[in-house]
């Protein structure tokens, strides 16, 4: 847990008693038909100096830059409660840590004190004996220079003998003090004798003190800081071969050095004929000539012109510091349509994510923190009660079981269990949800305007039981996988339901999150066009730590990296932080907060009681589960034969099938119905029909196959 986040005491470690939480929170859940919107505030960092200067300093300047806050950031309303929370802790950990050595002190002070005082006695020695002069006498020696040596031997004896005098004057003056101070001092109050005795030993414990270090070893080491200067700035960028000490190629800045947070910032205008993709080509150049690490300096363009751009240097690695526990700790019920918090920036400020109508993909290597990242958001979805969660793992690990108990329907993994085939059943949920999402479009158009001014789901509308069309929420977790099942029938029929949904559910009030640590193609033919095309349409985009930039761009979209977006550059301690494109107008390097399994499990649970408490508790988690109709796709397709045809092309027979049973075959393309009838031995043949001649099958080797399976 880092200083930068609020996090109330009772988080540690704290389990909650359901009940009482439930009598807590129950006048905070909004009614069905509530028209009052709770909003969720989070604090922002407001940035002191205001906006950059434009390229043109003759130009009209807006009225508000150079405005600082009246009162500062740190001491508003919002933020009084963490900066005392946090300066009380810094002064309690100091006065722990001091009080725990307090003993050892002692006897450190006194070695010093009693070393301090040789020191000064040494120092008297070597003044009165005019210890300075001793290297010009020992050079005239060795030089043979005698009358030089009588010369400096003359005034070293005269100088001791003043010395003398001034020692003996100064001796029996602080000799005659002492004599009239210390039975003054005898009788004193005992805390003036104690003051004294203490100031003296201050004195000399500070003149026996270890050279070029305390004494006394602090409690709070602080880290590596390097204080930004012009010259600094244009060494960097000179080193770097963004510029050159000429008239015409001269790095010149657009706003003053300033601090913003824990770095520094300031405007770089490049010499003309270069830009922003150079500097973001020069990036770890421009570290090096800063003498910071790669991940202390961030790069922003500058929207006036493409040769300036923002050059932020932290004074640390910003991204090695945790963001803390998710503040979902608190236990509080969330709103779906307010943002969910995320992390924080590498500026320290809270970071937070809309998904009401956005997509939101997650890509990285593995372990990186792409699951925790993903199942953030579906645990701030889990906390709002009206919200309808679908969860598919498809890499079937535990992170997600404990969704189990709150979500519409879960599947993890492809190979079958007591529940059924996972495949088959992600079909049915998907194909469920196309349907919910059609049928929403016609009851929104059929609804007054005054109930839908905008033509699309409202927060009323989807809090209220009497329309039926909550929020939906579906969670893919190893996406890639659902479209290599190894079955391509299913693999397409996914596909094409996965795209379709990507593209026209969010506008429904269907929200998409997708993690995956293969961005690249899946297969090859329309199921690889279609994972592009699925993988591409998300709005959202969060990358952590990845092999390459080209990675990164497939992650974070075409063009990220010559935006100086690059999460290659990420290390292995930077697990949990990744860049965010797509949620708001700046990019950030966001560090994710933490909820592990048992802070998974916690929020699960009251989010559980809340479904219950509010009647929204349905699909798998409520018991209600709809197991799939088993289709023999040989049957099936010997039925279509009716009309005596001795053979149909593939692409007719798809057709017949979608025809006779539109909920199996709906979406089967002619490629996945040749599949499905290869598996069981039906060749694909020439058949003439029609006049033309086609791939397909014919009815008797259907029939033959259809026996010889019966048969085994």
């Amino acid at each position: 847990m880092t200083d930068n986040l609020p996090v109330p005491a009772e988080q540690s470690g704290w389990v909650p008693d359901i009940p009482a939480v439930l009598a807590e929170i129950r006048p905070m859940l909004p009614a069905a038909t509530g028209t009052q919107e709770r909003s969720y505030e989070w604090p922002i960092d407001q940035r002191p100096d205001g906006r950059l200067a434009p390229v043109d300093p003759s130009g009209d300047r807006p009225a508000d830059i150079g405005r600082r806050p009246v009162i500062p950031e740190q001491l508003r309303s919002s933020r009084l409660g963490p900066t005392l929370r946090h300066t009380s802790g810094r002064w309690a950990h100091i006065g722990a840590f001091h009080a725990v050595r307090a003993p050892w002190y002692l006897i450190v002070v006194a070695r010093a004190s009693v070393l301090g005082a040789c020191r000064l006695v040494a120092r008297l020695v070597r003044w009165w004996a005019c210890a300075e002069s001793a290297p010009l006498r020992r050079a005239a020696v060795d030089s043979g220079d005698s009358a030089a040596w009588l010369r400096l031997d003359r005034e070293a004896r005269s100088t001791r003998r003043t010395r003398t005098g001034l020692t003996v004057v100064a001796g029996g003056a602080i000799l005659a003090a002492l004599t009239a101070t210390l039975p003054a001092l005898a009788n004193a109050p005992w805390p003036a004798t104690a003051l004294t005795v203490a100031l003296l030993v201050a004195v000399l414990a500070r003149a026996g003190r270890p050279a070029g270090g305390p004494l006394i070893a602090p409690a709070i080491v602080t880290p590596r800081f390097r204080k930004l200067n012009a010259d600094v700035v244009l060494r960097a960028y000179y080193a770097a071969r963004l510029g050159a000490d000429k008239d015409d190629q001269r790095v010149t800045f657009g706003s003053p050095m300033a601090r913003d947070g824990d770095g520094s910032r300031v405007a770089v205008d490049l010499p003309y004929g270069r830009g922003f993709t150079d500097a973001v080509k020069a990036h770890g150049a421009i570290a090096s000539g800063l003498d910071v690490a790669v991940t202390q300096v961030f790069l922003t363009r500058d929207p006036t012109s493409h040769r300036r751009h923002t050059l932020w240097v932290a004074d640390r690695d910003p991204l090695a510091i945790p963001a803390g526990r998710t503040p979902l700790l608190r236990g509080r019920p969330t709103d779906i349509w307010t943002p969910a918090p995320f992390g924080l920036d590498e500026r320290a400020r809270p970071v937070t994510v809309d998904l009401m109508w956005n997509s939101i993909l997650v890509g990285a290597q593995p372990r990186q923190g792409k699951t925790f990242a993903l199942r953030s958001l579906g645990l701030f979805a889990a906390l709002d009660p009206y919200v309808r969660i679908t969860v598919a793992d498809g890499g079937g690990k535990p992170d997600w079981r404990k969704f189990e108990a709150i979500a519409d329907r879960a599947v993890f993994g492809l190979a079958p269990t007591r529940d059924g085939d996972p495949v088959e059943i992600l079909i049915d949920t998907l194909r469920e949800i196309r349907s919910d999402v059609q049928a929403r479009y016609l009851a929104l158009s059929d609804l007054p305007p005054d109930v839908v001014p905008e033509g699309k789901l409202t927060r009323e509308i989807s809090r209220d039981p009497k329309y039926g069309m909550p929020v939906r929420l579906l969670l893919l977790d190893e996406f890639q996988e659902w479209f290599a099942t190894g079955n391509p029938a299913a693999d397409s029929e996914i596909a094409t339901l996965l795209v379709y949904l990507i593209r026209v559910a969010p506008a429904a009030g269907v929200i998409i999150g997708s993690a995956t640590q293969r961005p690249s193609g899946i297969g090859s033919g329309d199921v690889a066009k279609k994972f592009t095309d699925y993988r591409d349409n998300h709005l959202v985009r969060f990358a952590l730590r990845t092999g390459s930039w080209q990675v990164s761009d497939l992650v974070l979209g075409a063009g990220a990296f010559s935006e100086g977006l690059d999460s290659s550059t990420l290390t292995a301690e930077h697990k949990g932080a990744g860049i965010l494109r797509g949620a708001s107008d700046t990019n950030p390097t966001v560090r994710t907060y933490l909820a592990d399994a048992e802070d998974a499990a916690h929020l699960l649970a009251i989010a559980r009681k809340l479904r219950e408490f509010t009647g929204t508790l349905s699909g798998q988690a409520a018991g209600q589960i709809a197991h799939r109709e088993q289709r023999d796709v040989l049957a099936d397709a010997l039925s279509v034969f009716a009309d005596g045809a001795p053979g149909l092309h593939w692409a007719e027979l798809a057709i017949r099938l979608a025809t006779a049973y539109p909920e199996h075959y709906r979406d089967a393309t002619a490629e996945a119905i040749s599949a499905q009838l290869r598996a069981f031995g039906v060749p694909s043949v020439d058949v003439r029909r029609d006049g033309q001649v086609r791939k397909g099958a014919r009815a008797d080797a259907i029939r033959e196959a259809h026996r010889a399976r019966a048969d085994l």
